[in-house]
């Protein structure tokens, strides 16, 4: 789970015009906000990889995963959200696949979730 958020993370500053677009409009500072998400979640990604860190890691990236859930529902239902840089069948924003982003933060949060386990048998 840490190297895919470390991946996720680094994705904010190699694309971030990519991630500026789906900031809902009422949220100021867009560009700040994608490299603060993206910082988080590398240092985050990072957390979960060792055992002292793991737990309050994950509790950050749940954290962080409720934060970011409202670029996701901007995502699929914002009339203004320009999906350019998306494949050709995914370019609708009524398409299955971006709704489907919202109940897979569920998902996240769960994985997440796991993470805060302080049992030895868990991870």
């Amino acid at each position: 789970m840490g190297l895919a958020y470390v991946l996720a993370g680094v994705l904010h500053f190699v694309a971030p015009d990519t991630y500026e677009r789906v900031v809902p409009p009422q949220f100021p500072r867009p560009r700040t906000l994608v490299y603060l998400s993206g910082i988080a979640e590398v240092a985050l990604g990072v957390g979960v990889l060792f055992e002292r860190t793991r737990r309050r890691s994950a509790w950050g990236l749940i954290a962080l995963l409720v934060a970011v859930f409202p670029a996701n529902v901007y995502m699929a239902t914002g009339d203004e959200f320009e999906p350019g840089d998306l494949p050709e069948q995914l370019r609708d924003p009524r398409d299955a696949a971006l709704w489907a982003r919202l109940p897979l933060q569920a998902v996240l949060v769960a994985w997440a979730w796991w993470y805060t386990d302080e049992s030895p048998d868990s991870n």
